[in-house]
């Protein structure tokens, strides 16, 4: 894809917010970084890539005393978020507008705490990247630069698709899918440390891709609808059988946990 193309994030959210939240593989990745995350009371949660708050919510209900802080480049996004999990805090970031954190970013939207905008004091022991890598052309600099948030040690968990693209993905920004290794080279080389990278999914989230790429286009004409019963019947049998799912080699959900080097 080419690289001068611009994701309209606040369209996004505005057309498919309601898919999102029906989604079963939205849910299974909010479970899968739940357990690897963990949740306690002396936490600082950094989340990149909040969306519409969906993880903060779940997070904040595990450890209501945790710190919790989402970036997200869609004001729209922002916005959703901040009135869905008023107990945390959302700032309008665009973690790829410099090469050095914090430097020619857009003003902020600050929700929540309402203290300064560029939380200098926040420092997160651990982080959630889900599924916003694959957007991107230079994931790296995004890494990079969320790092200037992050305490060293700083526990890192990132979700991506693996896979194929269908036109669906293609539609919604995907520029590529990854394997564990190349998940956990790329990590390494933005001052990470991976401790695990591997594949998760296997079957039904398999399955359930197969379907989607099946779908092809009418899947984007559908998932910008209001959810049918039909979506809201086949989401729960799916959202039951991702519960089977198996951590194996050939799992279309690819998972890293890494840590912080600093510096």
């Amino acid at each position: 894809m080419p690289a001068n193309i611009v994701d309209d994030w606040d369209r996004h959210w505005l057309d498919f917010a309601a898919a999102a939240e029906l989604s079963p593989a939205t849910r299974y990745r909010r479970r899968l970084a739940l357990r690897l995350v963990g949740a306690g009371a002396a936490m600082r949660m950094l989340e990149i890539g909040s969306g519409a708050g969906q993880f903060a919510a779940e997070f904040l209900a595990q450890a209501p005393d945790a710190q919790f802080l989402g970036l997200e480049l869609s004001r729209t996004g922002v916005e959703i978020a901040a009135r869905r999990v008023p107990a945390a805090r959302f700032l309008q970031r665009d973690l790829l507008a410099s090469s050095e954190a914090g430097a020619g970013l857009p003003e902020a939207l600050d929700h929540g705490t309402g203290q300064e905008a560029c939380p200098t004091e926040f420092r997160a022991t651990h982080a959630l990247c889900s599924d916003v890598l694959e957007h991107l052309d230079d994931p790296r600099l995004l890494l990079r630069n969320a790092a200037a948030y992050m305490a060293p040690g700083c526990r890192l968990v990132v979700t991506v698709p693996g896979g194929w693209r269908s036109a669906f993905y293609t539609h919604i920004g995907h520029r590529r899918h990854y394997t564990p290794a190349e998940l956990g080279a790329l990590l390494e080389s933005a001052g990470f440390s991976v401790e695990r990278a591997y594949a998760a999914g296997f079957p039904f989230f398999n399955l359930y891709r197969m379907l989607v790429t099946l779908r092809g286009r009418e899947m984007i004409v559908h998932a910008a609808r209001a959810p049918s019963r039909l979506i809201r019947f086949s989401g729960a049998i799916f959202d039951a059988l991702f519960r089977l799912n198996l951590i194996d080699p050939w799992g279309w959900q690819t998972v890293a946990v890494a840590r912080y080097r600093g510096g």
